[in-house]
């Protein structure tokens, strides 16, 4: 039986950790035992199931337990098949914990949603922020974005 994250869980479901917290509570939602999460609240993945904000295949299920576990390219993944399903605000989350570990395409990304204000505050300081973190890394994308914003 396959277990994920509080955290991975609000973003399938966009179900906020009040709600899971009180379904787990009900029983509603099946939760992994101590000694298989860890001292760490692991939800059950087939009691989420029919409460999936976006289709997912038997491949997506196994990328998100890669994602879940910390796997940067994975979470990158992960962000874009929610991005593609215009569900931006859980692509966010994944984006966020690709860039804490220096992915450039993340900070690409994240500085775009920052920008637009997709799934976020539209913020264009925080934006430039994180276009110029990936520029840094070598982005071409983002480094094309710098140079546009020195040429206006």
């Amino acid at each position: 039986m396959q277990h994920i994250s509080l955290q991975a869980t609000t973003t399938l479901t966009q179900w906020s950790v009040r709600t899971i917290r009180r379904r787990i509570a009900d029983g509603t939602l099946q939760c992994a035992t101590d000694e298989q999460a860890y001292y760490k609240t692991m939800v059950c993945f087939d009691s989420i199931k029919d409460d999936l904000c976006i289709a997912l295949t038997p491949k997506d299920i196994q990328l998100i337990e890669v994602a879940d576990a910390g796997d940067s390219n994975a979470q990158i993944d992960l962000a874009l098949l929610f991005l593609e399903q215009n569900k931006t605000k859980s692509a966010i989350y994944w984006l966020e914990l690709a860039a804490k570990q220096q992915v450039a395409d993340a900070m690409q990304l994240l500085g775009r949603c920052y920008l637009e204000g997709s799934g976020l505050v539209k913020d264009e300081n925080i934006a430039l922020m994180w276009i110029a973190k990936a520029a840094s890394l070598g982005h071409s994308i983002a480094m094309e974005q710098i140079q546009s914003i020195r040429l206006s």
